[in-house]
């Protein structure tokens, strides 16, 4: 599984060099991820707590901290092809994992496929043409941001619930 975010944080990945490491969103996304078997080790959200994924790569759609930590359509576009690159560099893939709309049509723009056909929604799948691995999903999730929980938009139940419908799919 890949899971896509929208772009390192600057007090996460940006200072640590791990996705979603030293920040909010990691919390409940390293959780979830131990909860499901994900990964091994504890999270401490440092790069060194021994932590390691397991069946699973986290990356996102833009690859640099972006002004106001917002990315924009530019953005995107400009790191389109290291996308596209760890799509095909992952063999037996077969889901990825979006975080927000953003990263949804990152997604679908990498993988050539039409936005307006796969509209993004919380624990919505869709099936897409042969990955690397053979048949390909992409799986919704609202971002795991400290504002999506906050606000009530996501709670760790909703976004365990992503998690728990995925994990049958890899085991295909």
């Amino acid at each position: 599984m890949l899971i896509v975010g929208l772009a390192p944080g600057l007090r996460g990945a940006n200072k640590t060099g791990r996705p979603f490491t030293g920040d909010f969103a990691g919390d409940l996304l390293y959780a979830s991820l131990a909860k499901f078997g994900f990964s091994e080790g504890e999270y401490g959200a440092r790069p060194d707590d021994g932590l390691r994924l397991v069946n699973c790569r986290i990356t996102n759609a833009v690859r640099c901290v972006p002004p106001q930590n917002k990315p924009i359509g530019a953005e995107v576009a400009a790191c389109r092809g290291f996308l596209q690159n760890e799509i095909r560099s992952l063999s037996r893939l077969k889901a990825i994992l979006a975080l927000g709309t953003l990263a949804h049509g990152a997604v679908l723009s990498a993988l050539g496929e039409k936005k307006s056909a796969r509209k993004f929604g919380h624990r919505q799948f869709h099936e897409l043409s042969d990955g690397p691995g053979g048949n390909l999903v992409l799986a919704d999730s609202y971002h795991c941001s400290r504002y999506n929980t906050n606000t009530g938009k996501l709670t760790e139940a909703l976004f365990e619930a992503v998690f728990r419908d995925i994990r049958p799919r890899l085991e295909e």
